[in-house]
């Protein structure tokens, strides 16, 4: 015999209806009721908004503290902001104005959207991993004395099963084993549908399996109470239910309660007679839908009994589209309701024609105090926090001192130098590297400050007194994460130290390294931490065919396009190390700035002879994207335009030509990204009635109208050559189009046209009549 209900499940219940009104009504509302402009369907997910209420209502009104936070499914999105709306933390505005420009997001939006998101969600599988490392943060900052226990939270992800096809998530799941991760709780909406069909029945057979093994406690939410008490009475109904496929599943609930019985009948015949007997077809189809995700007495009580600090892995068994008309059926992912079904589902809930934006419309009078209740001591935050910069003193970083040195190994001395340093930021500074640490000058850093471990890792090989390099020890002040080959999981781990002041309100300055080439293993994952504008410095190193003998697979070609078209990331390419040194000191005041974003440094292996300079009057210039390293005639007729490591080819060339050539300009170009951003938004100010020029506009213009530029970098040459489109010059581009080969530098330089030849004989087809 079931168990009376308690209020605060009643209370609960009510309010999963409510947000599955909600929600659907949001998306119904831009769609059906909300003026178009352009007449197109505006989309939403009913369906995906339906399957997941109950889960968020257990989770947001009973569960979930005010430090825990949850990175919720994209679809799911009405879903939270109905949430806030009920708390008095949303605007019937922004519900009105959903997918519309200004007001609530598509998906959640940590910096779009009004409403507290702790993690913007939207590419698939993104949002469960970083809740794994956002938890290695909280553990990070607490080993090292920055956060109380007291304001230690849980974090949630909560997920469609089609996520579970997402390969990151196996990744971080790696890591999760590795660091020993700890209070995450990940939730399955098994609906078992996906975009295109049903799920594969063989892959949950598999999940258990793979979450125990990697130390995970699982927790299936299958049936619901009243469904579970019929099935326990009827044993062989159970096991037909068990091994019923996902897509007969889905088919049959769409169908309803008549389908269910002819099909118990076909399948079982008289065994099923107990089972069917007393039961109209409406109430068989209330009772095959009465699932673990949809029972709020299931979800009570398993959260409630997964309170400690082990990482829960919930499958809860819903029906994707539950109590809407289109429930089950296969293609109902991007489904909307009609006006007629909408109202129709407006009157089923009690709601009065004109009174569905009323907060608890269609609540009884007796009901009314206890759900009143539930959502006064709700113990979410319900403002969106403010966000923490300003914390950190940023000194000035001297150069490394050296007549010859590359960018990378200056880097690494820059850090060692900071490592050894009483600078506050020191202690701030988070190094992560998916193992290339040594191989990116990463070790002199982690030798001096160690790997961060919950638990003491000792170095066996120091303690055996075997000679190494590497002197690293594991402790709970460490300050370097050592990750696996998963460029993914360094992205990820980047994003979630990014967010520490927003999270947590203790900014760490996050420095990610990894080889130039193999950023975009990671793509999606980089652009999803610039998306939440989390701050970090990546350091990709080697880079270009000038990793000669390394061969084609660790030659980088495209990254410098890549970062020109990621908004949130700044990209510099230095050529030498007080270059360098200035632009890390910029990147650290653009993680603590509000108006600041992360930074790419893209760096090189080459060891190139140092420039003399005769004061900082360069400074300025190279950190805004270029400066002239030779400076041009006024109305000179041609300049080089060179970049990074190929920078001692284009001075020896300008030196050769400049006796031939006078008045020949060399420029040295630091951020082509930086310079296009600078470019089109001086075209933009243009329009609207400005005049003043961007800094390469300013430059160029010294030289005469139609004057040439040989555009020289180890990349692709339309990271350069868009140059002379700013004011109309002529180009002759130098770079890399195809993928490289081992050998020595000057070899390659002469094979891919990076050369002082190269060089002279663009400079010649540009200034010798045809």
């Amino acid at each position: 015999m079931l168990k009376p209900v308690s209020p605060d499940i009643a209370s609960l219940k009510i309010l999963d209806d409510r947000l599955r009104f909600l929600s659907s009504w949001t998306i119904h509302y831009a769609n059906h009721v909300r003026e178009s402009a352009d007449g197109l369907k505006v989309g939403g997910h009913q369906a995906s908004c339906a399957s997941m209420t109950a889960i968020m209502a257990a989770l947001y009104f009973h569960a979930l503290g005010p430090n825990d936070r949850v990175a919720v499914k994209p679809h799911a999105g009405p879903v939270l902001h109905a949430i806030h709306y009920l708390l008095g933390s949303q605007s019937l505005e922004q519900l009105q104005n959903f997918r519309g420009f200004g007001g609530m997001q598509s998906y959640p939006s940590r910096t779009k959207d009004k409403i507290p998101v702790d993690f913007s969600t939207g590419s698939v599988g993104l949002g469960v991993a970083v809740t794994a490392f956002a938890s290695l943060v909280q553990d990070y900052l607490t080993a090292h004395g920055m956060m109380s226990e007291e304001d230690r939270g849980r974090f949630v992800a909560l997920m469609g099963d089609a996520e579970l096809d997402e390969g990151n998530i196996y990744e971080c799941l790696i890591e999760c084993v590795k660091h020993d991760v700890r209070n995450c709780w990940w939730i399955v909406d098994y609906n078992r549908q996906s975009l295109d069909a049903t799920s594969e029945d063989r892959m949950f057979e598999r999940f258990d399996d793979i979450f125990r093994a990697c130390g995970w406690r699982t927790v299936e939410l299958r049936y619901g109470k009243t469904l579970t008490a019929a099935l326990a009475k009827n044993p062989a109904v159970h096991d037909w239910l068990d091994g019923l496929s996902n897509a007969d599943s889905a088919a049959l609930l769409y169908q309803g309660g008549a389908a269910w019985r002819a099909r118990l009948v076909s399948d079982l015949g008289k065994k099923a007679d107990g089972f069917l007997r007393g039961r109209d077809d409406e109430a068989l189809g209330v009772l095959m839908s009465d699932l673990g995700g949809h029972c709020m007495e299931t979800l009570v009580e398993a959260f409630d009994a997964a309170k400690d600090d082990v990482p829960t892995f919930f499958i809860a068994w819903t029906v994707k589209g539950f109590g809407l008309p289109f429930a089950g059926h296969k293609d109902n992912h991007a489904g909307l309701m009609n006006p007629t079904q909408a109202n129709a589902l407006r009157d089923s809930l009690g709601v009065a024609e004109g009174s569905e934006w009323d907060k608890l419309a269609g609540i009884g009078g007796n009901e009314l105090p206890g759900v009143k209740a539930v959502l006064e001591r709700t113990r979410i935050a319900r403002e969106k926090r403010d966000r923490d910069f300003g914390r950190i003193a940023i000194p000035v970083i001297p150069a490394p001192t050296g007549e010859e040195q590359s960018t990378q190994a200056a880097f690494g001395r820059i850090l060692l130098d900071l490592a050894k340093a009483k600078e506050p930021i020191a202690d701030r500074i988070v190094t992560t590297s998916p193992d290339v640490t040594v191989s990116t000058n990463l070790g002199g850093f982690v030798n001096q400050r160690g790997l961060f471990k919950r638990r003491e890792m000792k170095d066996v090989f120091a303690a055996a007194k075997i000679p190494s390099a590497q002197k690293w020890s594991g402790h709970n002040q460490g300050q370097h994460i050592e990750l696996g080959i998963a460029e993914s999981n360094l992205f990820l781990m980047l994003a979630a130290l990014g967010l520490s002041g927003d999270l947590f309100g203790q900014r760490l300055v996050p420095i990610g390294t990894l080889y130039d080439p193999f950023i975009a293993r990671g793509l999606d994952s980089l652009n999803y931490a610039c998306y939440q504008d989390a701050r970090f410095l990546l350091v990709a190193t080697p880079s270009g065919v000038t990793l000669g003998p390394e061969g084609g697979a660790h030659q980088s070609i495209n990254p410098p396009l890549i970062a020109l078209g990621q908004p949130g990331l700044r990209h510099y390419e230095p050529s030498y190390a007080d270059e360098l040194a200035a632009m890390m000191e910029e990147a650290f005041r653009l993680i603590d700035d509000p108006a600041g974003e992360s930074t790419y440094l893209r760096l090189s292996t080459r060891s190139v002879m140092q420039v003399a300079r005769t004061d900082d009057s360069w400074k300025d210039g190279a950190l805004n994207g270029a400066y002239w390293l030779r400076k041009p005639a006024e109305g000179a007729e041609a300049a080089i335009v060179a970049m990074g490591a190929l920078m001692p080819e284009a001075l020896a060339a300008w030196e050769e030509l400049s006796t031939d050539i006078p008045g020949l300009g060399l420029l040295s170009v630091t951020s082509p990204d930086l310079l296009h951003r600078g470019w089109t938004a001086a075209q933009a100010k243009r329009w609207q009635g400005g005049r003043e020029p961007s800094h390469i506009e300013t430059l160029l213009s010294q030289l005469r109208p139609g004057a040439g530029l040989v555009t020289l970098c180890d990349a692709a040459p339309a990271s350069l050559s868009w140059l002379g489109g700013v004011l109309g010059q002529r180009v002759a581009p130098l770079g890399v189009e195809k993928f490289g080969q081992s050998g020595s530098l000057p070899d390659l330089y002469a094979a891919y046209r990076l050369d002082g030849a190269a060089i002279t004989e663009a400079v010649a087809e540009l200034l010798l009549p045809a």
